[in-house]
């Protein structure tokens, strides 16, 4: 995305994986103010990836997982959905990298959780807040390696990983 301020952002994870990010504040200002608040408060670290498809994407940003308990939501604030169906206009494409907010059916549900495209996935174009994306081939690398992660159920829950997916910091350099 030329012409466009960037904030960089590196995710850390507990298995010593690095994923750098480039966010979008002129794309997506809510979106990305959200996440970077999130951040500098520290309220993703000890978080997991909680639900991974191959060949769609990874999502985290929205529970710990604990072995005797499972999975435990954190909740945080509500944001406006910044998407073209909720009348913003937002260009940033789902391909392999983009990160956006995840959401229920409602379009201004999203608060913390997020996920990773692992591959292309236009449906979600113009319906998903996308503000961001791996900011280099490695960081993509590290994204689509997670989204082959050996899921299954636990407890009510979809295509959690069986190796939990742990982010240890999110860190925005400033």
């Amino acid at each position: 995305m030329s012409n466009t301020n960037i904030i960089k952002a590196t995710m850390k994870f507990k298995d010593g994986n690095v994923i750098n990010l480039d966010l979008y504040p002129d794309l997506a200002p809510i979106s990305v103010a959200n996440f970077v608040k999130l951040a500098k408060a520290g309220f993703y670290d000890g978080l997991c990836f909680h639900r991974v498809i191959d060949g769609f994407m990874i999502q985290g940003g929205g529970f710990v997982f604990d072995e005797n308990r499972g999975l435990i939501q954190k909740h945080s604030d509500t944001i406006k959905g910044e998407f073209r169906s909720n009348g913003i206009d937002n260009p940033i494409k789902h391909v392999p990298g983009v990160i956006s907010m995840a959401r229920t059916m409602v379009k201004d549900s999203a608060s913390s959780q997020f996920f990773i495209c692992v591959a292309a996935a236009p449906h979600l174009d113009g319906e998903y807040a996308a503000f961001g994306k791996c900011s280099d081939e490695q960081s993509i690398k590290t994204a689509v390696a997670y989204g082959k992660a050996k899921t299954g159920r636990w407890q009510s829950f979809s295509d959690v990983p069986f190796n939990p997916i742990v982010i240890e910091s999110v860190t925005i350099q400033d």
